[in-house]
């Protein structure tokens, strides 16, 4: 597979990872042993991202869960930890299974905590901040995984669902290696407003999650004219065309597509290899992609 660099200070991965997400969350695969499978068949094919969440699970009583599934699927591979980046994150909670932000440094410490014991791990080696808090100054959440990296805890330090003006904040406390916001043809956000540009003048990864649009929206893909007239083309589906164009919008772009089947994972994975002209980037970006 392509590598592309992570950040500053990091080295290269896969240029696509793999979101460990969609193995923990409702409608999760009935087995355990199908997510383990899923999370190894990517390692055989070169994947060495692998982003998860402590609140990848059901509910609060279910914490850690993705966590503790890429780490068993990691122990049953002979070597398979060395040279795999497992990026995780704090600073949501899921109490009753709602999605609520909490980012105080407390909480953010003791999160920390819990994922190294999941994760099975002494250091994490990406610890990204889940979302700002809006009821917590950000540079506290900021300052919490500054500390965490000065105890050892981690590694590199991450931000997700943030503003241009939140990595400029963040950069004078810590060295931000990865953004992760989402990035697909239906949500543009990320490059309207400038994120994915600044990740790329400061060499700061940009980890897109949902690269292919999430939920009900990557079930429209199939049918999507533009995407199936350039996947003939090159041999591969819509899906895999989606993610092409999420990894032409730049340089430090890095889409972590989630998985719940080893055939989907394969189907990712093919668009590692397309290198979309020109004017197939422009057709997508300048075809409809309905929301509805």
């Amino acid at each position: 597979m392509p590598t592309r660099p992570l950040g500053p200070g990091a080295p290269a991965v896969s240029a696509i990872g793999l979101g460990g997400m969609a193995l923990s969350i409702s409608g999760r695969p009935a087995d355990e042993a199908t997510g383990i499978r899923v999370i190894q068949v990517a390692l055989d094919h070169g994947v060495t991202l692998i982003d998860t969440a402590d609140v990848y699970c059901l509910d609060d009583t279910d914490i850690g869960h993705n966590e503790r599934l890429i780490a068993r699927a990691l122990q049953g591979r002979s070597g398979a930890r060395e040279g795999v980046i497992v990026a995780t994150k704090g600073g949501m909670i899921r109490p009753g299974g709602r999605w609520e932000r909490d980012g105080r440094p407390k909480q953010l410490h003791q999160a920390c905590d819990r994922s190294l014991r999941a994760l099975g791990t002494d250091r994490i080696d990406l610890y990204q901040l889940h979302a700002p808090d809006p009821e917590v100054p950000f540079t506290d959440s900021v300052g919490a995984l500054a500390e965490l990296q000065r105890a050892g805890k981690i590694r590199w330090v991450g931000l997700s669902n943030v503003s241009v003006a939140d990595i400029e904040a963040a950069s004078r406390s810590v060295t931000v290696v990865t953004v992760q916001n989402r990035l697909n043809p239906f949500f543009r956000e990320a490059l309207a407003t400038g994120v994915v540009a600044e990740c790329a003048r400061r060499g700061i990864g940009f980890l897109a999650y949902s690269p292919v649009g999430g939920g009900r929206l990557n079930k429209k893909l199939p049918g999507h004219a533009v995407l199936q007239s350039i996947g003939r083309r090159h041999a591969v589906s819509p899906h895999a065309v989606a993610l092409a164009w999420v990894l032409a919008q730049g340089r430090t772009v890095l889409p972590i597509p989630s998985a719940r089947t080893v055939d989907h994972v394969l189907d990712s994975f093919g668009a590692a290899d397309v290198v979309l002209s020109p004017k197939e980037i422009a057709a997508v970006t300048g075809a409809e992609f309905s929301r509805g």
